[in-house]
């Protein structure tokens, strides 16, 4: 008898979800997919548009789990700004935007007290959300406010959101993030503090995971995922008639990487199901990279001084 992953009668709020084009759509599908409850937090500007899509059906097409006929469903909503711990940590300009008018709860330790109110307790937390306001800007030209809101909402969210919902987990539950190879290697066109970002969140992932797993028997992980298209990653670097950054990764990705194959969104689902499932209770602090190999490459097969 093979083993299976049973999550029924878990719930798991995954922070991040606003289309179904991303890794965080994928890794709730793969959790509803071994029974979980899922539960998301969505970027308040978005907010509307993403409920409006999911009650037109939209996304039906992509809820679809692995029996064929069954959609995965979301069962609540949570308007979530990751950069705000506290109600009072909200500016004025923030309060007052048109984008978050008639919103309000919506920050972490205020999404984690209304979770709580609903459900109890959880046992899965997925981080699925960066932000950096100058990414396409090189290291040398960002400015002090771009890297450090690129910390803030790609690296410290992480932290502000364990710090919150880990009182409210279950005894052997589990959070997991997403990060990028950018973190220990040069990737050009990844800039405005992104790569110290990410290498923020997988630092913070080994201290969290020993802190987490003494205080409330938590496991922490983080996903090193490989390029994929989905909306947010297509906005980076976008230029009229040029390669998108994400479009040319993912060409360097299928050129180089040791698996010479397309990777798609269920691979970081399926990877992100193990990490969060009991297979893998004795694994944290782990960066588990998901990307065909090419974290393992010194050397780029197509590259000009390659050739014979």
């Amino acid at each position: 008898m093979g083993a299976t992953i049973d999550l029924k009668g878990k719930v798991a709020f995954i922070a991040g979800v606003a289309d179904s084009t991303g890794y965080g759509w994928a890794i709730a599908k793969a959790l509803a997919d071994a029974g979980a409850t899922i539960i998301v937090g969505t970027w308040p500007p978005v907010l509307k548009i993403f409920q409006n899509s999911l009650k037109r059906g939209s996304f039906d097409d992509d809820s679809v789990l692995s029996d064929g006929t069954t959609k995965m469903e979301i069962a609540k909503v949570y308007p979530l700004d990751a950069v705000f711990d506290t109600p009072e940590d909200v500016p004025d300009e923030i309060r007052q935007n048109k984008r978050y008018a008639g919103l309000d709860g919506y920050t972490i330790s205020e999404v984690a007290k209304a979770v709580e109110a609903d459900y109890g307790k959880i046992d899965i937390l997925v981080h699925s959300l960066a932000n950096g306001p100058e990414v396409t800007k090189p290291l040398l030209e960002t400015s002090r406010k771009g890297y450090l809101a690129a910390s803030s909402a790609s690296a410290y969210s992480a932290v502000s959101l364990l710090q919150q919902f880990g009182p409210i987990m279950n005894t052997g539950g589990a959070m997991m993030s997403l990060t990028y190879i950018a973190s220990e290697k040069v990737i050009p066109g990844y800039g405005g503090g992104m790569s110290s970002a990410k290498a923020q969140l997988e630092s913070d992932t080994r201290t969290l995971a020993f802190e987490a797993g003494r205080k409330w028997g938590v496991r922490v992980n983080t996903i090193s995922a490989g390029p994929l298209k989905s909306r947010a990653a297509s906005a980076i670097g976008k230029e009229p008639g040029a390669k998108t950054f994400i479009e040319l990764a993912i060409d360097y990705s299928n050129a180089n990487a040791p698996l010479a194959q397309d990777l798609y969104s269920d691979d970081v689902g399926n990877s992100a199901l193990f990490l969060c499932g009991p297979l893998a209770r004795s694994v944290t602090g782990v960066t588990l990279y998901v990307d065909n190999g090419l974290n393992c490459m010194g050397m780029a097969l197509d590259s000009t001084s390659m050739q014979q």
